[in-house]
């Protein structure tokens, strides 16, 4: 029997309402089985799907770790003790990032070998597979080995989500010569090359993110997460500057009318919403961040990304690539 996702009801700016609605869509349509966890008063019509009651919520502003340590009766930790117990293949949240990670790690621990666990999230590539980039956010501050050990779980990652039988990994940096960056980039480069269990192409830029020169970005979590958020900043900029082109005069409606099914398909693929969220690799279980304002089409998509990852054994091979 397959063991259901444990939704975090209460987590998000959309919560429990969308929560809800996206366990209830990937339960009904998908057949994926849910445990939705939060306070069972406040959820609503939840479709019959079964509840693990959680008093207390962390809020977005709530300090993450000290968030985990005093509401230990919250959703977030219901949700990790859920799969760490074996009641649950997999967490899912569009809550408080960093108590997401902190709910993870202190609740489900570290896969053995695994120095520090990263946040690996799918970049839209027009045309091809997404590429991995990692880390996220997790680590503001890294050692070079564990670039090494990002590459190595950003690699088995890419295999088990997009089928990347061999991805090409690439190392962030400012040049694509070997001898361009600053220590942590230049030292990052040498263990690369050598390492095993992963096809290093070298130094990429910021440009290549969003192209098929590479499957998999290491960084630190620093430089990742600045990438991340100037990448969705800059895809709603130029939606909205399309929107107000095509309405700018009488005569452009035809013609945008004509171009909106290829730009629709297009905002779809680059819409992160489709990816439904990031996943947080190294911790001894399936754990996957959604965007805070996600809504129950996002919903349904982590859910089922949570599920495949379960099923596949995600874990078990993260274990073997750094052990």
């Amino acid at each position: 029997m397959i063991l259901p996702v444990a939704v975090d009801a209460m987590g998000g700016d959309r919560a429990p309402g969308e929560i809800v609605a996206g366990a209830r869509a990937a339960h009904d349509d998908l057949g994926i089985p849910i445990v939705l966890v939060g306070r069972s008063a406040e959820l609503g019509d939840v479709g019959g799907l079964p509840v693990i009651e959680a008093s207390e919520v962390i809020e977005m502003d709530d300090e993450p770790g000290a968030g985990v340590r005093r509401k230990k009766d919250s959703s977030l930790v219901r949700a990790a003790e859920a799969v760490r117990d074996g009641q649950a293949s997999a967490m899912v949240s569009a809550g408080n990032t960093g108590a997401t990670m902190a709910s993870a790690l202190l609740r489900m621990g570290r896969i053995k070998g695994v120095s520090r666990p990263a946040i690996a999230t799918p970049i839209p590539v027009p045309g091809s597979t997404p590429t991995i980039l990692l880390d996220a956010g997790a680590n503001a501050e890294v050692q070079v080995e564990w670039l090494v050990q990002f590459a190595q779980m950003g690699s088995v990652f890419a295999r088990h989500r997009f089928g990347i039988e061999h991805p090409r990994v690439g190392l962030l940096s400012i040049g694509e010569e070997p001898g361009k960056g600053d220590t942590l980039r230049k030292e990052a480069f040498e263990l690369l090359s050598g390492a095993k269990g992963i096809d290093f192409v070298g130094n990429v830029e910021g440009r290549d993110v969003m192209t098929e020169t590479v499957d998999v970005v290491v960084t630190d979590g620093f430089t990742g997460n600045v990438v991340l958020k100037s990448l969705e900043g800059g895809m709603k900029v130029v939606v909205k500057a399309l929107l107000t082109a095509f309405a700018a005069e009488p005569e452009y409606k035809e013609h945008a009318d004509a171009l909106m099914p290829a730009l629709l398909e297009l905002y779809r693929v680059l819409d992160p919403e489709t990816y439904g969220g990031a996943v947080l690799l190294g911790v001894d279980g399936v754990c996957i961040i959604s965007h805070g304002s996600s809504s129950a089409r996002a919903m349904v998509n982590a859910i089922k990304v949570g599920a495949e990852m379960a099923e596949s054994d995600l874990v078990a091979s993260l274990a073997e690539a750094v052990g």
